[in-house]
């Protein structure tokens, strides 16, 4: 049984249609703002959940962030950016190549990989803690399990998951080890509640899924990525689309996307134009090699997915 907060009075969402205006396609995912003009920044704890080495920032305007080191942070900041760009929601993440934060004090445990003892930092992920929103918890809901189970929006989610190769798609039934499909809630001057369903991870995105034995998995891999499109999807019996893709949750993912299903997140995907899907790795922290992979990589990979979606036969328009 999921959780009573899902059965109190509220509206859901998972997914808002997007500007319709290429020029308006919102890369920069952040509301209010990346934190580069707000250093330096003052240490609060280091964050010891999870797997990922991270610590917990506030900046000048008193606004908290959690800082994660390593290649998940550059997939993560690029991951959202496509995902928001779609109509998801995503939390607000920002890279910064270097910066400083005051007052760490003690010995750092994993986060002393990208945290020297003076505070000084290289290739970080910012993520923002918004105050006026409040995370509700990680174990209430699985993927097939949730308000929207049927929907095309959560079978595009499903989809895009799998675009990116985010094998890390743990949900509530993942709770001890850390979900992965979070909610945020906020409540409106007059009291309504509103409940987003989300993704809050995607750290480990745009590497391999690994094998049969999830050996090889890896992130921020763009070798590894582009070596698994060819096997990315197929068109079988019936035009059922057959995917590559293993996960925590495979079946839960791959079992019920249609041929309609991929024209309706590729409607949405080709709003982005090559040149943005450049900006925003390279705003994610990707190097220009990076970039020069990670970009057309991605974009042989949803050539694939049009493919498939029109039986194989022919490219959508």
């Amino acid at each position: 049984m999921l959780p009573a907060v899902l059965l109190a009075a509220a509206t859901v969402a998972l997914w808002q249609e997007p500007s319709v205006s290429p020029d308006a396609v919102p890369f920069e995912v952040a509301a209010r703002g990346a934190p580069v003009p707000r250093q330096p920044f003052q240490f609060v704890k280091e964050e010891l959940s999870g797997t990922s080495a991270k610590v917990m920032v506030r900046d000048a305007a008193g606004l908290l962030w959690q800082v994660k080191g390593g290649l998940e942070g550059r997939a993560d900041a690029f991951a959202t950016r496509l995902a928001s760009a779609v109509g998801y929601y995503a939390d607000a993440v920002w890279f910064l190549r270097e910066g400083r934060i005051e007052g760490v004090r003690g010995s750092l445990g994993r986060a002393a990989g990208f945290v020297r003892p003076d505070g000084t930092f290289t290739y970080a992920a910012f993520e923002l803690r918004d105050s006026t929103a409040r995370y509700v918890g990680d174990d209430v809901w699985t993927w097939t399990r949730n308000p929207f189970v049927g929907s095309a929006e959560l079978r595009g989610l499903k989809l895009l998951v799998m675009l990116v190769s985010n094998w890390d798609n743990k949900d509530a039934r993942d709770v001890r080890s850390g979900s992965n499909a979070g909610v945020v809630e906020v409540t409106g001057a007059s009291g309504e509640v509103r409940r987003t369903y989300f993704v809050n991870d995607w750290g480990q995105s745009f590497g391999s899924w690994g094998n049969i034995l999830w050996l090889g998995r890896s992130n921020w891999n763009c070798g590894a990525y582009r070596s698994q499109t060819p096997e990315f999807v197929r068109v079988g019996p019936d035009s059922k689309l057959i995917f590559g893709y293993r996960g925590q949750h495979t079946a839960d993912f791959s079992n019920d996307i249609t041929q309609a299903d991929a024209r309706w997140l590729l409607r949405l995907l080709r709003r982005i134009r090559p040149e943005q899907i450049r900006a925003g790795l390279t705003a994610s922290g990707a190097s220009a090699a990076e970039a020069s992979c990670f970009a057309p990589a991605l974009i042989e990979r949803i050539e694939v997915l049009r493919r498939a979606a029109e039986g194989g036969r022919r490219e959508l328009p």
